[in-house]
Parts: structure tokens; C-alpha cells; sequence
């Protein structure tokens, strides 16, 4: 470098084009980079002869890791956990942490000790909730569980705002896609959807709501038995943008125009996925910042409390008015 100040990992980042999280992500050895991305992180490094912090902690014996535990049954390669992951991995570098995600047993307890945990996936009794708290291992969920460090979307106000934008279209058949209703997040979309239904008197049909278990797959296959078997609505919902992608190509596949025949609105507002959609938008940078900073404070004893951080509706080309006799 021109000057002799001691290169950093912003440097890094700046000069290989990719944000601080990437460049975490090579330096731990994570996947999630494109083989292409990772070669210019590493030129970069060697180039600047820049030696990570953390490496530097683990070399002197304060290295602190964090291990991420993903619940039983939840598919780790999703595109909002992936993008989750590289944003938990910027924030907990930048408190002086490193994250990796950690081999759990068949109950996702974790197999590996770590400084503390960050778990996904929240759900109805989980086990690792309980036997973290026991064990006075310090952790957050990013979900909501009373009693705990948590940090949630503002899921149910975000689905009440979709719902209620598609009935503020004029339409009243709306269908529902959740997603894994066991699971928190889909459980409180599912809620925030009915609690807009029941404000505009529309009444609640229970054959409008799909299951898509948050997959772009099974929602299409879904979506389109539906339609075939006669179910008919003039706006969907779905509960993340990877189903509204399905439910967009069954609708397609079915000579169904989005959105002059069907209204559709999705959920999260993934880069490369729900880009094109309206959709509502969660700030999954700051629900990992929020992540980071509760567990900090869970590493020096604070009282636990949870964090709602909000989320808003993004209007684009998927939804419009319903057509008068249609």
C-alpha cells in the first residue's frame, strides 16, 4: 500500500470489489463464494500482506468462536441463509467473533463447544432453547422465544401489510402460501394474513391457503394442482419470495398473466430473486447486526430481551388493480 499504515479488512473488501462479509467468508473457509470471487479475495490478501485480526486472536489464545445451529429439518442453503450467514459473518467479525456453523446431533444440539450460539429455524418446544438456558451457554435466536436473547422480523405486521395491499387492489379471493407452519415465521405470515382479512370482512377460506413448505418447487407443484383441481383466486401471497417465484411460473405455465389475471406479492426481497416482485422487504443486515450485538451482551451476563425490527412493503410490477368483472 502507498502509506504503512497495517491493511485492513475493509482494504481487502475495497479492492476486491465484495463486501467484508465475503471477504470473512474466504478467510474461515466457508462456502457460499464463487470459486472466481475467492481467488480475487486471496490475491488481494497476499498482495496487501494483511494477517486477520482473528487469526492473530486464535494465534494468542483469544480467538472466540460462534457456532450457528440451523433447526432439524430446515434446508441450509437457501438464498435468505445464505445471505443471512455472509451478513452474521460481517457483523460478529467486526465484534471481534468468528461465526461457523456447527454439527448438531438429531435434535440440533450442537457437537462442537463454542464462546456462544446463534440459532435459526425457531420452532414450537425447542430442545436447544432449553438445554442451552441449563447449561448457562449464551446464545440468541433470531426468532422469538420469551425469556431469551431474540431478534425477529416484524413478520405478522409485514404479512397483515402485503394482504391488506392486495385488498386495497380490490381483490377478495386472495390465497396464502405458507411455509413450514410449525415453524415460527410462516406461523405469524399465516397470522398477519387472516388478521387483514378479518379488518376488510372478508372471510377467511381455509382451501385458500397452500402449503409450500418456503420452496420454490413444491410451490409450484402446489399452485398448479390447485388451479387444475378448480380453486380460483385473483392474488396470492406467499410467504417468502422463493415460493412467489414458483407460484409465478405455475401461473405462467397455466396462461395465467401476473398481474393482470393474478396479483402476487412475496416476502424477504432477495437479491436475484424477489428483485422483480412486490414484495416485503426484511433488513437481513440489520437482524444479524442486532444478532451480534445481543450476543455480546449475553457474553457479559446482561438480562435477556428480544428485538422486533421492522419490515416494509416494496410496491412492484407483480400487483395491480383487480379488473372490474374479473
Amino acid at each position: 500500500m502507498e502509506n504503512q499504515q497495517t491493511p485492513t479488512i475493509q482494504d481487502v473488501a475495497r479492492l476486491a470489489g465484495v463486501s467484508t462479509g465475503t471477504v470473512s467468508r474466504v478467510l474461515n473457509q466457508r462456502p457460499g463464494v464463487h470459486p472466481e470471487t475467492r481467488t480475487r479475495v486471496l490475491e488481494v490478501v497476499a498482495r496487501l500482506g494483511y494477517v486477520p485480526m482473528q487469526a492473530a486472536r486464535e494465534l494468542t489464545g483469544k480467538g472466540d468462536t460462534v457456532g450457528i445451529l440451523l433447526a432439524p429439518g430446515v434446508r441450509r442453503y437457501i438464498p435468505y441463509f445464505v445471505l443471512l450467514f455472509e451478513h452474521l459473518s460481517e457483523a460478529l467479525w467486526q465484534a471481534g467473533l468468528r461465526l461457523e456453523e456447527t454439527p448438531t446431533d438429531p435434535a440440533g444440539l450442537p457437537l462442537r463447544p463454542a464462546k456462544g450460539y446463534i440459532l435459526l429455524g425457531a420452532h414450537d418446544h425447542d430442545p436447544r432453547l432449553e438445554a442451552l438456558a441449563q447449561a448457562g451457554t449464551p446464545h440468541v435466536l433470531v426468532g422469538v422465544y420469551p425469556g431469551a436473547f431474540w431478534v425477529a422480523p416484524d413478520d405478522e405486521g409485514g404479512a397483515y401489510a402485503a394482504t391488506r395491499h392486495l385488498l386495497e387492489l380490490g381483490h377478495r379471493e386472495v390465497a396464502h402460501l405458507t411455509g413450514q407452519p410449525q415453524h415460527q415465521a410462516g406461523r405469524e405470515r399465516l397470522r398477519g394474513y387472516r388478521q387483514a382479512l378479518e379488518a376488510y370482512q372478508v372471510p377467511y377460506r381455509p382451501e385458500l391457503v397452500l402449503d409450500g413448505d418456503f420452496s420454490t418447487l413444491t410451490a409450484y407443484r402446489v399452485v398448479r394442482k390447485a388451479w387444475e383441481g378448480g380453486l380460483r383466486f385473483s392474488a396470492l401471497f406467499a410467504a417468502s419470495d422463493e415460493m412467489a417465484v414458483g407460484a409465478l411460473a405455475a401461473l405462467e405455465d397455466l396462461g395465467q398473466r401476473v398481474p393482470q389475471d393474478v396479483s402476487l406479492v412475496g416476502y424477504d426481497d432477495l437479491p436475484e430473486v424477489g428483485e422483480q416482485l412486490t414484495t416485503v422487504r426484511q433488513d437481513i443486515a440489520e437482524i444479524a447486526r442486532t444478532a451480534a450485538r445481543l450476543l455480546k451482551e449475553a457474553l457479559t451476563g446482561v438480562r435477556p430481551y428480544g428485538v422486533r425490527v421492522p419490515v416494509r412493503l416494496v410496491v412492484r410490477g407483480t400487483t395491480c388493480l383487480k379488473e372490474v368483472g374479473g
